[in-house]
């Protein structure tokens, strides 16, 4: 899940945030470090492993949360607004990271945004959400 709110633990660097579904997963130290060192890379965070949330911009640490959604390769991706506190460059750049994962993996992409441009350009299908009811 890629979370609006980014969600990364203040006191853990990028590096171990990403890591931390790894944990979860079972996956051993080295292996892990090494997973979570290649994902943010990807995202174009190679040289700031070791900083903190508090450390890193709006869009670095989106991008450690999107690096930390996808580190395992999920085949389904949830993302509730990941362009929401991002300037449009960034945003674009987080959109590019997603997409290409999905293509890559042949995963789902379930969006929730209020973007409809994001939503159309992201996906096969738009569901409406309005007043509790939905709409396609």
């Amino acid at each position: 899940m890629i979370f609006q709110a980014f969600n990364l633990i203040p006191s853990r660097t990028a590096l171990e945030n990403v890591e931390l579904p790894m944990i979860f997963a079972g996956m051993p130290p080295r292996r892990r470090r090494s997973e979570a060192r290649r994902a943010l890379e990807a995202v174009g965070l190679g040289a700031r492993l070791d900083h903190r949330p508090a450390q890193l911009s709006g869009g670095e640490n989106q991008r450690v949360a999107v690096a930390r959604a996808l580190v395992n390769r999920p085949q389904v991706v949830l993302a509730d607004e990941p362009t929401g506190n991002l300037d449009s460059a960034t945003a674009h750049e987080v959109v590019t990271l997603i997409l290409n994962h999905v293509r890559e993996h042949r995963a789902t992409l379930i969006l929730v945004t209020h973007d409809e441009e994001l939503a159309e350009e992201c996906t096969d299908r738009v569901v409406r959400l309005k007043d509790g009811q939905l709409f396609q």
